[in-house]
């Protein structure tokens, strides 16, 4: 995995303490400027943020889709996280996405000719919007 060709830098690692992780493993993560963060002894639930977004991820895509390789597990990740953060409507925010909380709250009672249907994640989901 080539770090430095990522759009977005990554600047920690969060992992737990196994002992599979060594220390060249953390030194190649530091010599790249990332910080690494191990969750504490027998906490399960200091990582739950990161568990229940992964678990999200692969019953909402991954388990849905037969993945070919490395660059398709890729661009089909990054086509989630779009239509995660910008259309996934989250209970926790009101219904609303992640990038669009400060919007408007969406139209109750919408008219059908209003709506437009648009594939997402590759056609593995069909969301709804409303036509400008």
């Amino acid at each position: 995995m080539v770090l430095e060709e990522r759009v977005h830098p990554c600047k920690f690692l969060v992992r737990d303490r196994d002992t599979e992780f060594t220390s060249s493993f953390d030194e190649v993560f530091r010599a790249e400027g990332i910080r690494i963060v191990r969750i504490p002894v027998r906490a399960p639930r200091a990582n739950a943020y990161a568990e229940r977004f992964v678990d999200t991820v692969r019953r909402g895509c991954r388990d849905r889709m037969l993945i070919l390789g490395r660059r398709h597990l890729e661009r089909v990740l990054a086509e989630y996280l779009v239509h995660y953060s910008q259309h996934r409507p989250h209970r926790a925010l009101g219904q609303q996405s992640a990038l669009t909380m400060d919007s408007p709250p969406p139209v109750s009672d919408p008219e059908p000719e209003d709506l437009c249907g648009a594939d997402a994640v590759f056609g593995l989901i069909h969301e709804y919007r409303l036509m400008a």
